[in-house]
C-alpha cells in the first residue's frame, strides 16, 4: 500500500520491485484457479488481469483451503499476522480495501448481466486454461461455476 499511495517512496517502490520479481519465478510453479479464470473474464469482459485476480482470490483460497491452510498458516506467521489461514484471509481482504479492489466482480463490471449459458463458457474456459493444472485442488465445471457465483455474488 504505500508504493500505491506514494509513487515517490523509493524504498517502497524497491519492495515492489523485489515482490515483482517473486512473482515471476511463481510463474514456474504454476498458477492455478485465480489465473483460469480471470482470463475468460479478461477476454470476454475486457478487465485488468492483475484487478482480476485480486477479485478473485479471496474466492479461490477459500475453495483451496484444504490442501493450502497448514501453508497459508506458516506464510501467515512470516508476515506476522495472527490468526493462521482465517488471519492471512482477512488481511488479503483488508489489503484489497485498502487499494480499492472491488469485492466481488459487479463492482469490477459495470452493469454486469452474466447468464447461465455465459457462465458455463467462462466455466469451461477456465478448466482447460493451461494455469488451471497448477491449481491444488482440481478444478472442475462445476467447482469453476461455484467459484464463479460466489465472486458474482461476493459471498467468500
Amino acid at each position: 500500500p504505500k508504493a500505491y499511495a506514494n509513487g515517490k517512496d523509493l524504498v517502497a517502490r524497491a519492495h515492489m520491485m523485489s515482490a515483482a520479481a517473486m512473482g515471476a519465478a511463481a510463474f514456474q510453479k504454476g498458477l492455478g484457479a485465480i489465473h483460469s479464470l480471470s482470463h475468460p473474464i479478461g477476454a470476454l469482459y475486457d478487465t485488468h488481469h492483475g484487478m482480476t485476480n485480486a477479485v478473485f482470490m479471496p474466492y479461490v483460497l477459500a475453495f483451496n483451503r484444504d490442501a493450502i491452510e497448514v501453508r497459508i498458516a506458516r506464510l501467515a506467521a512470516y508476515c506476522g499476522l495472527k490468526g493462521g489461514f482465517d488471519g492471512f484471509a482477512k488481511a488479503v481482504i483488508k489489503l484489497r480495501k485498502e487499494l480499492k479492489v472491488p469485492h466481488a466482480l459487479p463492482g469490477l463490471i459495470k452493469g454486469l448481466d452474466m447468464d447461465k449459458k455465459r457462465k458455463g463458457l467462462i466455466a469451461d474456459m477456465a478448466v482447460v486454461d493451461p494455469t488451471a493444472g497448477g491449481n491444488p485442488v482440481k478444478l472442475t465445471r462445476k467447482a469453476a461455476l461455484t467459484l464463479l457465483d460466489n465472486a458474482i455474488a461476493g459471498t467468500v
